[in-house]
């Protein structure tokens, strides 16, 4: 929202400087994101008056003005059609700084012989001193203008660049802002009268007004004004439109623009003998229904947007455009005047749906006050017949299907007090929203009954005015202070501690973060085998995409879709994994959210390096992973052959911790990469189930445990097993010696040597006691108990 100065006093007096208003402004609430100065680069510029205007005597175009600058008289070549003897003009000296009509840049002015003939200066264009677009003419000035002023006090303006909020549609409007700056100097706002003669007949017998979709149209008011004349507008009005960024275009048009900029209320006028029937229907666009614009472009309608219609078709789209087959033109000469109140969700789904975003739009979408409907109209119509001349009908159709009440609202002294944590006395609170616009009134002296004026929709309740309270005080004269209780005490929660240990432990162990949404499409939950066989997973009703359609049962499919983009990108190697809710549908209830930890890892194990083979990712690294994640939280596991829909068989282990299944670990089949675009190779995946994992977490941290006094003694040992009995089986045997101190599995072997069927599993144990140093016998005895729980439990024997 730009706002002019110049136009800003004219409702109220403005004691500050621009720099000074603009930082009470933004402290308030209201940002001022810029000041455009117009006129800054006026120097040597002044209002002069043409006293006589000579033919040039050399060029039959061109015209020898004399230039009386008080007290100072110049001549200048002029070649403008429009110059005449007695206008008031912007006269530039030589040393201006003026813009140059065809690069657009600021160009010093000198002083040149023309055809032979020396011109001392220039008389200005719109263009040359950048206030507009016209340079087929010069700038005529106002009578009133003061000979000899510097053009820069007579039409010197600061323009403020507001950023409105989304809740304050008042601050798209002068007076809006004119009653904040009024708060915040102590000035009083002075708003415009709206009086006018009407003529004998009413407007119910000339034209005939009907809102046929209410929900969509709470309040519609218009007006109508015969006999008007189109052409251009005054100087100072086009003056206003053109700094606060709008285009002059006729005077009729060019009143509605200022009367919304002024109110804030959109309004549109309507060429009565374009209306069949002199009928003007509010409803909802019909089937097949389309309607040119005033843009030119034609709009296909749809069947809950809100048109304005005549008797036969539509004839503007409500609170965005208006229609062209009903626009203001030079053989207009009677208007209907339209202001009105049209739901804001209505307007943002037509403007958005149409992509038109428009300055009606824009503040209709805030939720306007139906109040400032008949407020705007009668205005505008005041302007119209002042302006356009004309004569207006005996009152205004005023249709209110929606009218409710605005009671007052109480604001008690006590809820400031809660809010702001200071005291204010009912004195000020009462004279700080008196000067904001609320009529208030005592309540026993501890409260105020407010009432809330036409410009302000967004006050509903107490905390509303507490803010304004604070906004207009200032938020620096908050008093600081201690807290009035003790902070609350921590509280524990041990499902979201768990969820941030395993993120720091996976981050620790090598891999990296990812973050999707909860929402995900059936063709990743299918590909991915999560949906469930029971009830079907929850569906947003009112999706954006078919890719956020229902509520993800599974981190596979994000993380997979996740590696895929990546793969496309040129990685080499990926280690990704998510922590984060999945929804598994309950018949019946609302889903369970369940606290799930997955990742995924494919590529090369090793970055690149002259050392050798970097080697490729596979089961064994995903479940070292799981190790490294089981070792961080202090749980030992065990891993145990499984079946998963979307993991290969014969490749898929089941995560037992203290016998209960909290994860998986596996290779995705080949035929499941292929529907997500995965390519080059093995992709390991794990999961698990934090829930479960909770209750079996040690809930005291581990403690110290010193390095060893005592060195250790190793024993390696082969053992032909089974070729189905797991490596996990035997290291959880060898571990039950209590001077065992560690495992490690370093050769798998079959073949020559070796029986069918049979395999040779390779052992390195250490031996290590924490009281004294073990002797030879002391390790061989505890190998051999070793070796015997080992034959007897699983079928072991050392390999010959």
């Amino acid at each position: 929202m730009k706002v002019p100065l110049s136009w800003l006093k004219s409702y109220v007096d403005v004691p500050l400087p621009p720099e000074g208003l603009a930082h009470r402004l933004t402290m308030a609430g209201l940002e001022v994101s810029g000041i455009t100065t117009v006129g800054g680069s006026w120097d040597n510029v002044f209002v002069g008056q043409v006293v006589a205007l000579e033919p040039h005597p050399n060029a039959d175009r061109l015209k020898l003005a004399t230039v009386d600058l008080g007290g100072e008289r110049c001549s200048a070549v002029c070649g403008a059609p429009n110059v005449a003897p007695g206008q008031k003009i912007a006269f530039a000296k030589p040393g201006a700084r003026l813009f140059d009509p065809q690069s657009g840049r600021l160009e010093t002015l000198k002083a040149a012989r023309i055809r032979g003939v020396l011109s001392g200066g220039m008389v200005c264009s719109e263009r040359e001193l950048g206030l507009g677009e016209d340079h087929t003419g010069i700038l005529v000035l106002d009578s009133p203008a003061p000979v000899g002023a510097p053009l820069s006090e007579y039409l010197g303006d600061a323009v403020l660049d507001l950023e409105a909020t989304s809740n304050r549609p008042d601050w798209l409007s002068l007076l809006g802002v004119a009653h904040e700056v009024a708060a915040l100097t102590n000035e009083a706002v002075r708003e415009p009268e709206a009086r006018y003669p009407e003529e004998d007949v009413p407007i119910e017998r000339q034209v005939t007004i009907r809102v046929e979709a209410p929900d969509l149209a709470p309040r519609y008011t218009a007006s109508l004004i015969s006999g008007v004349r189109v052409g251009p507008s005054p100087r100072w009005l086009q003056d206003r439109l053109v700094r606060a960024g709008q285009r002059p275009i006729v005077n009729i048009v060019d009143i509605t623009n200022y009367v919304m900029l002024e109110y804030g209320q959109p309004l549109h006028a309507f060429d009565v003998a374009a209306l069949e029937g002199r009928t003007v229907l509010v409803r909802r666009a019909r089937p097949e229904e389309a309607l040119v614009t005033l843009d030119g472009e034609t709009r296909q309608l749809g069947p809950e947007m809100l048109v304005i219609a005549d008797a036969r078709r539509p004839v503007g789209l409500a609170g965005v455009i208006g229609g062209r087959n009903s626009e203001i033109g030079e053989t207009t000469n009677a208007v209907l005047l339209e202001s009105a109140n049209f739901n804001a969700v209505s307007i943002r789904r037509t403007a958005q749906a149409l992509k038109l975003r428009t300055e009606a739009s824009l503040r209709f979408e805030r939720h306007l006050n139906p109040d400032l409907a008949p407020l705007a109209l009668r205005r505008a119509t005041q302007l119209i017949r002042e302006l356009a001349g004309g004569t207006v009908a005996r009152g205004i159709v005023d249709l209110y299907p929606g009218y409710q009440p605005r009671p007052p609202v109480r604001l008690p002294l006590r809820r400031v007090e809660q809010v702001l944590g200071m005291r204010t006395s009912i004195d000020v609170a009462e004279r700080v929203l008196t000067s904001l616009g609320f009529p208030c009134q005592r309540d026993d002296g501890e409260a105020l009954q407010v009432e809330v004026p036409y410009w302000r929709s967004d006050i509903e309740m107490a905390d509303d005015l507490v803010e304004e309270l604070a906004r207009t005080i200032g938020y620096d004269a908050v008093p600081t202070t201690f807290l009035s209780r003790s902070i609350p005490p921590h509280q524990p929660q041990p499902l979201r501690e768990l969820r941030e240990r395993v993120r720091d432990l996976l981050v620790a162990a090598g891999m990296q973060e990812v973050i999707s949404y909860s929402l995900t499409s059936r063709q990743a939950l299918d590909r991915s085998g999560a949906l469930p066989q029971g009830p079907e997973p929850l569906r947003v009703a009112n999706p954006m995409s078919p890719d956020q359609e229902y509520l993800r049962t599974s981190l596979r499919g994000s993380l997979l879709s996740t590696l895929a983009a990546n793969q496309r990108s040129g990685e080499a190697g990926l280690k990704l994994f998510e922590v984060g809710r999945v929804y598994l549908p309950l018949a019946g209830d609302l889903p369970e959210e369940r606290e799930t930890a997955a990742g995924v890892l494919w590529g090369e194990r090793a970055p690149l390096s002259w050392s050798g083979d970097r080697g490729k990712m596979d089961f064994f690294d995903a479940k070292g992973m799981v190790e490294a994640l089981l070792s961080g939280l202090g749980v030992g596991g065990e891993f145990s052959a499984a079946q998963d829909p979307l993991l290969h068989p014969g490749r898929t282990a089941a995560l037992l911790v203290q016998g209960q299944q909290v994860g998986v670990v596996g290779e995705v089949r080949p035929d499941a990469l292929e529907g997500f675009g995965i390519g080059g190779g093995v992709v390991a995946l794990f999961e698990l189930d934090l829930g479960r994992l909770l209750a079996l977490v040690p809930r005291r941290a581990r403690g110290f445990v010193a390095l060893p006094r005592f060195p250790g003694s190793q024993r390696d040992v082969a053992l032909v097993v089974d070729a189905e009995t797991p490596a996990a089986r035997l290291e959880v045997i060898i571990r039950r010696q209590p001077l065992v101190q560690e495992v490690v599995l370093f050769d798998v072997y079959a073949g020559t040597g070796v029986p069918q069927d049979m395999r040779s599993l390779a052992f390195r144990i250490t031996f290590r006691s924490s009281a004294h140093t073990l002797t030879a016998e002391e390790v061989n005895a505890a190998l051999e108990a070793v070796l015997r729980d080992l034959e007897r439990e699983a079928g072991a024997r050392l390999r010959g």
